[in-house]
């Protein structure tokens, strides 16, 4: 509990310092992340090379730059949020076309939104304040309480409903059996664990297993499913703009949602690449080492 408000008093001290003052911090912490930390340089430096080849090392190396700043400027933003008012947030995360969400759940369909650890993901929070319907955002539980209470009180607070990853079906389901029509956000660039992997694709150049998650609970609830375009206009401004991929889940074949959300999350990486989360270990899971692994079990 302790730690909790701690976070949260950095928070509000964050929060109180002039605009000028944060991103001049951010500047010092990507300083020390980058330079002396150097943390996941290794990580980062793979990831980038894999999915890249085409360009010259020192090409990479700018992205790579460009993506540490932008990863500081994400830490601070998200303690900034937490005591950000309702005015002040609607002006820096503008929602481009809430009426694709909200005229689909009028008509008491459940939409599923997908997007990527791209930008400020945390960004998305706002919604509530866009729409009279319920949303959920779908996280998975942190092992450290006081960041697991920090975040879920962070991304309540303008109205969406923080849901455990493993709660998620049921509670859509019961909501579908109610007719109460909602949203729910999932994060579809995380790396599936070994026992769920059933699906592979080339992403970024790279065979890459994928969640298939999201889209079995929308082919199952046939809900709409839109993918959410995120756009960094400037330092602490964003814009999220739909994307329909599907108004009706079941009349999509297999995979097919996934795919189109995969392609259209690349889309966005190749574009702006600084703006991806490249320290995360996405393609920790190789294809051929599962396989050999489970013909060794047999």
């Amino acid at each position: 509990m302790i730690g909790y408000y701690l976070l949260r008093t950095l928070s509000w001290l964050i929060y109180k310092m002039p605009i000028r003052l944060l991103y001049l911090l951010s500047d010092l912490f990507f300083i020390v992340l980058f330079y002396l930390i150097r943390y996941r340089r290794d990580v980062v430096s793979t990831n980038l090379s894999n999915s890249f080849p085409e360009k010259s090392e020192t090409e990479r190396n700018q992205i790579a730059i460009r993506f540490y700043h932008h990863l500081c400027d994400c830490f601070l933003e998200t303690f900034y949020f937490d005591w950000i008012s309702d005015k002040k947030v609607l002006e820096r995360v503008k929602f481009l076309n809430p009426e694709m969400a909200n005229e689909i759940m009028d008509k008491g369909k459940t939409v599923i939104i997908l997007m990527g650890h791209y930008n400020n993901w945390e960004c998305f929070n706002n919604w509530g304040l866009h729409s009279k319907h319920k949303s959920y955002a779908i996280y998975k539980k942190l092992r450290n309480n006081a960041f697991e209470k920090f975040y879920i009180h962070l991304r309540s607070r303008f109205g969406s409903i923080p849901l455990e990853r493993a709660l998620t079906f049921r509670q859509l389901s019961d909501d579908h059996r109610n007719k109460a029509a909602g949203l729910a956000l999932f994060l579809i660039d995380q790396s599936p664990r070994v026992h769920d992997i059933q699906y592979w694709t080339t992403f970024l150049n790279q065979e890459t297993a994928v969640l298939i998650g999201p889209e079995k609970i929308a082919v199952k609830l046939n809900t709409a499913v839109l993918f959410g375009k995120t756009k960094k206009i400037k330092r602490g401004f964003y814009e999220v703009e739909f994307e329909l991929i599907t108004d009706n889940a079941q009349a999509c074949p297999k995979f097919e949602i996934t795919e189109k959300s995969t392609r259209l999350m690349e889309q966005l990486i190749v574009e702006n690449p600084e703006y991806w989360l490249w320290s995360h270990r996405k393609w920790k899971h190789k294809r051929s080492e599962i396989a050999r692994e489970l013909s060794n079990c047999q």
